[in-house]
C-alpha cells in the first residue's frame, strides 16, 4: 500500500496518472518509443502540450477569452524576476503574505520601485492583510495566493484598475474563483499539477501590449506566445503528466467537483486540531490555507512518540517547513480524503495514549 503523502511538494499525483506516466517512459502511444525520446516538434507531443494548454484555460474558465497558456521551465522563481522584467516599468505594488511574496519583492526591486501595499510579517506571516489599497500609477498589483509555509490562503483579491498578477503555486486548480479579474497567473507544476520541471502561465494578451523594455528572449512573454511555448525545448515529462492530471480533473467534474472535496479534508483536520487539546493551529482562522494545514504540538514531550507513531501509520511528509517548525499537511487534488483520516486517527490516539 502506497503511503498517504502530505509532501508539500513536489506533491502527491494521481495513481491513474502515474501509471500512465510510467508506461509512457517506456512505450508512448504504442511507436515503440519512449516519451523522452520522441521529438519535442513531433506531432505526438505537440498535441500533448497543445491539449494541456487548452485544459488548463478550460477549467479556468477562460477559454476563448482573450488569454494564452503557456508551459515554461524555472518555476515560480524565475516568475519573480520575469514578471519584473516584462512589467515594471516605473513603479509596482506587492502585497507580502510570506516567503515567496518576499521572494517576489526581492527581485522585483532590480527593475524599479515597489510599493508594499501591506504586509503580514509582524506576526510572522500568520494572517492575510485586509483593509489595504492598491494605488492607481502602479504599472502592476502582485500577490501569492496561498502561502505553502505558513500555511495561510487569500479569499477575496482586491478591486483594482491596474493589472493584477498572482502566484497560484499551490492552489491552482483547487477552488472556484473569477480568474478573469487576474491578468497574468503562474504557478510551479510542482505543487498541485505535475512534477518538478514545468511552470504554468496564464497571459492576458492585452497584457503583452505593455511590455516596457528590450527583454531577453528567454524571459519575453510575447516570444513564448508566439511561439506556443515551443521557443526552446520543453520540459517534455512534466509537461505530459501535467496534461495527464489536468485530463484526471476534468474526467472528476472540474475545480467544482475537487474544491467540495478540499473542504472536506481542511474541515476535518482543522476540526480536529481545534477539537484536540494536544495540538494548536499556527495561523489565524479565517485565513486558514485548504491545501497546507500548519499546526504544532503543545507538548513537546509528546513530540517524539507523535512522530513514531504516524511514521508507523505510514504517513509521510507532514513536517513542518524548516523556517518555522511544527507540521504541515499538505492536501493538494490528488489527496484521498482516507489520507486526512489516517492522520487525524494518529492525533485522536495520541490524545488517548497521553
Amino acid at each position: 500500500m502506497k503511503k498517504h503523502n502530505f509532501s508539500a511538494g513536489p506533491c502527491i499525483l494521481p495513481e491513474e496518472v502515474l501509471k500512465k506516466a510510467s508506461e509512457a517512459v517506456v512505450n508512448f502511444n504504442n511507436d515503440d518509443l519512449s516519451l523522452i525520446e520522441i521529438s519535442h516538434r513531433s506531432k505526438p507531443f505537440v498535441e500533448v502540450i497543445e491539449k494541456g494548454r487548452t485544459l488548463a484555460l478550460e477549467h479556468l474558465n477562460l477559454l476563448d477569452k482573450g488569454y494564452k497558456a503557456l508551459f515554461l521551465q524555472g518555476g515560480a522563481s524565475t516568475q519573480f524576476l520575469m514578471t519584473a522584467y516584462n512589467f515594471l516599468n516605473k513603479k509596482a505594488a506587492y502585497l507580502n503574505t510570506g516567503t515567496w511574496s518576499s521572494k517576489a519583492i526581492k527581485e522585483a526591486k532590480l527593475f524599479g520601485d515597489l510599493v508594499e501595499v501591506a504586509s503580514s510579517e509582524d506576526k510572522n506571516f500568520t494572517y492575510i492583510p485586509k483593509g489595504y489599497t492598491v494605488p492607481n500609477d502602479v504599472d502592476y498589483f502582485h500577490c501569492t495566493s496561498n502561502n505553502t509555509i505558513y500555511g495561510t490562503q487569500m479569499n477575496e483579491f482586491p478591486e483594482t484598475n491596474v493589472p493584477l498578477i498572482c502566484d497560484m503555486s499551490s492552489d491552482i486548480f483547487s477552488r472556484q474563483l473569477d480568474f478573469s479579474k487576474f491578468d497574468l497567473i503562474y504557478a510551479g507544476a510542482q505543487k498541485n499539477m505535475g512534477p518538478a520541471g514545468a511552470t504554468l502561465v496564464v497571459i492576458k494578451e492585452e497584457l503583452l501590449d505593455r511590455i516596457c523594455r528590450e527583454v531577453p528572449s528567454m524571459l519575453n512573454y510575447k516570444i513564448h506566445v508566439e511561439r506556443d511555448s515551443m521557443f526552446n525545448t520543453p520540459s517534455v515529462f512534466a509537461v505530459y503528466v501535467s496534461m495527464l492530471t489536468l485530463d484526471w480533473l476534468k474526467n472528476l467534474g472540474g475545480i467544482s467537483f475537487i474544491e467540495e472535496v478540499n473542504k472536506k479534508k481542511a474541515q476535518l483536520l482543522y476540526d480536529e486540531i481545534d477539537r484536540n487539546p494536544l495540538f494548536e493551529g499556527i495561523v489565524a482562522k479565517e485565513d486558514r490555507s485548504i491545501m497546507n494545514a500548519t499546526f504544532t504540538i503543545a507538548n513537546e514531550d509528546l513530540k517524539t512518540r507523535f512522530d513514531s507513531m504516524w511514521a508507523e501509520a505510514r504517513i509521510n511528509g507532514i513536517n513542518g517547513h524548516r523556517s518555522i517548525g511544527g507540521y504541515r499537511a499538505s492536501m493538494y487534488n490528488a489527496l484521498p480524503l482516507y489520507s486526512v483520516q489516517a492522520l487525524v486517527d494518529v492525533m485522536k490516539e495520541l490524545e488517548r495514549k497521553a
